[in-house]
């Protein structure tokens, strides 16, 4: 036996960790391929499998939601996740004992009502880890700051940036300091640069979206990206006004990265220009936005892009970065990157050129019925295939058929007065049903890859959302009281999450009795710096804010006031003519307003681009009971597929993690969880055992939220 191979057998003997055993990046590894090559845990025993351990973070907020969408990660033999707060904790992997916790409020001291408001009910969907010798680092964001935390002992690293974390806004090149920005995906390793995208508004007065490399041991900026060009760069003519880039926000790359490493390439998929759905003040394609972006990783400097969306006006980011795979197609083995989008498509493209691996069509789309002063782009590219994952079009023959008579007659009669039926219809006043909607199709959890099969599987949503546009109202010329000003302002800033009757919309809360839960200071804080989906309103002027505040909270008091604005110039970039109504799903009845399926998950070939198998994903108990077929949830949070020959998932809203035949889609397994996992599950092996972990947050989907983590393993292996 030579010495290698005797050097293999005792790190397996020991349990000793290595890559192959671990889950050390975002994803599993930076191909983003979430795939693990473990296989102990295989299709015929993972029946038995059961709880491991379970760890309690103990502050979950079920009275507002709280989430945990965090994929852990697990390196020598210590699992790092966070908690619905955000705070950084450290356990042994294999028994959930806790070794250490960090929280982010108790390191901003300096204005600890900030921390609480901003980082307390944020999410963040994992962490970063980087090692040279005896320095191992976890970095992470918690609302506007990163933090480089001590792996070992949950201490800041004193070195990196001012004593241990970096204000966000820093190194955007443009005055952003009263704007959010936050960062809800980790960002990612290569040798010594931690690359970082970020979470900005998605209105008006959102930054601009650059992607920015730092020094990970000193936080020194090293490059930066402007996904928003400016001039002498390229893609700076695709915006028609030449001073655009320095008012327009978005172009984010807000769901992470992948990364060739051999080829030093960072796949970085970006989001739409804001405003979201009117692009009036941004005319033209508006590069970088809706793109695929591949970067050099050392330098930044752009080596190809695709742009999916031109000009949206559809909220169609792309949701999640792209999976760098191996496929065999006409005798040639293709290095090649698919990237899955909200509209059901997986565009694939060799890594090296860009050059599609499969024909993009530009086809004509609707330029009808646009809004006044809006440009719709006439084209939009479409992949030939692979074949879309879900439906891309409807008609009123796809109506719930699951309804009682007298609901389904008032659901056609609702429909008579929608535009619908296909993709691509510009936002108007006349409620329009988009579909896919607008959280997919797939979603932030992503895709799995499975390299010994070529097999792409992606879950998805298949629901439509319904979008109006109104007339912004412009301030009066006559006097308004506080409570006046303050519902025209409701309408300018917060109509487009909370509804136009604050009843709340999409994922978004209600405020109606809003007093009843927060005092007026606290609200005045969480209008000012964020918090989770809400974006900070630091721009805002205090007159401003103290309307606002007085309207939704319904303050008597302030009703016969008159309100005295502040002076200051108008920006004609922010103070847009439209506003969206809110985020609303198409339901009936709180179903879905289509048929079935509403969660799906298939499993795509990506060597002929057709689809191996499709099934529903998730559940709906009382359907089941009334002997409706499976007709799937929304869901949200990925899966993991192994070589043990199983594909493992949580994300549906009934609160079930399952596993399937990764070949054939079987059901294999599913245990109830304590709370939704809406997150995707990390694979690893401690102590010589496989383990299934996966954070059961909940919140999301007006479900129970969580606090804990919950490892599964067989019982009785050692």
């Amino acid at each position: 036996m030579n010495r290698l191979l005797f050097l293999l057998v005792v790190l397996s003997i020991l349990g000793c960790s290595d890559s192959n055993t671990e889950w050390r990046v975002y994803g599993g590894t930076g191909q983003n391929d979430h795939y693990s090559s473990l296989k102990e845990v295989d299709t015929s025993n993972v029946s038995q499998l059961a709880v491991a351990w379970e760890y309690h973070t103990g502050d979950a907020d079920t009275a507002r939601h709280s989430q945990i969408q965090c994929n852990p990660i697990i390196v020598n033999g210590v699992l790092y996740g966070t908690t619905p707060t955000l705070k950084l904790f450290a356990l042994d992997a294999a028994s959930g004992q806790r070794k250490w916790e960090f929280d982010p409020d108790s390191a901003s001291k300096k204005n600890p009502v900030h921390a609480i408001v901003n980082f307390g009910m944020n999410n963040i969907r994992g962490v970063t880890y980087w090692e040279n010798g005896s320095d191992k680092r976890i970095l992470y964001a918690a609302g506007s700051f990163l933090y480089a935390v001590d792996a070992m002992k949950g201490n800041p690293v004193r070195s990196f940036g001012d004593s241990g974390k970096l204000d966000l806004h820093n190194g955007l090149g443009s005055d952003v300091k009263d704007l959010y920005v936050a960062a809800t995906s980790p960002g990612i390793i290569y040798k010594d640069l931690f690359i970082l995208g970020s979470r900005v508004d998605e209105g008006p007065a959102a930054a601009p979206g650059h992607i920015r490399a730092f020094d990970v041991r000193t936080g020194a900026l090293k490059w930066i990206f402007h996904t928003i060009p400016q001039p002498g760069e390229y893609g700076y003519d695709t915006w028609e006004d030449s001073i655009a880039y320095k008012h327009i926000g978005g172009a984010n790359s807000w769901s992470g990265f992948s990364l060739d490493a051999a080829r030093g390439i960072l796949f970085a998929p970006t989001g739409s220009a804001s405003f979201d759905f009117y692009g009036g003040r941004r005319k033209g394609s508006d590069l970088f936005a809706n793109c695929l972006l591949a970067l050099d990783a050392g330098t930044g400097k752009r080596r190809w892009h695709f742009q999916f969306i031109h000009h949206d006006v559809w909220d169609r980011d792309l949701p999640t970065p792209p999976v760098l795979v191996t496929l065999h197609k006409d005798g040639r083995s293709i290095d090649a990157v698919a990237q899955p989008t909200k509209h059901g498509m997986v565009y694939v493209f060799e890594r090296e050129t860009g050059k599609p691996v499969y024909p993009i069509e530009e086809i004509a789309v609707d330029t009808a019925n646009a809004l006044p002063g809006e440009k719709i782009w006439p084209t939009q590219p479409i992949a030939s295939l692979p074949k879309p994952f879900v439906r891309q079009t409807f008609t009123a023959a796809d109506l719930n058929p699951y309804l009682d008579d007298t609901s389904k007659a008032s659901l056609a009669k609702e429909l008579a007065g929608y535009r619908y039926g296909k993709m691509f219809m510009p936002p108007g006043k006349q409620t329009m049903i988009e579909f896919p909607g607008l959280d997919g199709g797939a979603e932030w959890g992503g895709p799995s890859f499975d390299p010994a099969t070529g097999l792409l599987y992606v879950n998805a949503n298949e629901m439509g959302w319904k979008m109006t546009m109104v007339d912004r109202k412009p301030a009066p010329v006559t006097k308004e009281t506080v409570v006046q000003a303050g519902q025209r302002l409701y309408t300018q800033y917060c109509m487009s999450c909370h509804g136009s009757d604050r009843k709340g919309s999409g994922n978004n809360p209600a405020l109606l009795n809003i007093q009843t839960r927060y005092k007026t200071d606290e609200i005045a804080q969480l209008v000012k710096s964020g918090r989770r989906m809400m974006p900070a309103f630091a721009h805002v002027s205090d007159k401003e804010r103290e309307a606002i505040i007085a309207y939704v909270m319904e303050l008597v008091a302030e009703k016969n006031k008159l309100f005295i604005a502040d002076k200051k110039p108008v920006d004609t970039f922010r103070n847009l003519p439209y506003a969206a109504t809110g985020y609303y799903k198409f339901l009936k009845n709180g179903y879905p307003a289509i048929k079935p399926p509403w969660g799906t998950l298939t499993a795509i070939d990506l060597n002929t681009g057709g689809h191996a198998w499709k099934t529903t994903l998730g559940e709906y108990p009382e359907l089941k009971a009334r002997g409706v077929p499976p007709t799937g949830t929304e869901n949200y949070g990925g899966s993991v597929v192994t070589a043990g020959g199983l594909l493992f998932i949580a994300a549906a809203r009934d609160g079930k993690i399952r596993a399937y035949n990764k070949r054939s889609g079987k059901l294999l397994w599913e245990h109830a969880l304590p709370a939704p996992g809406f997150a995707t599950p990390s694979v690893y092996r401690s102590g010589g055992k496989q383990y299934i972990v996966i954070a059961c947050g909940g919140g999301k989907l007006g479900t129970v939220s969580g606090d804990s983590y919950v490892a599964f393993a067989l019982p009785g292996r050692k």
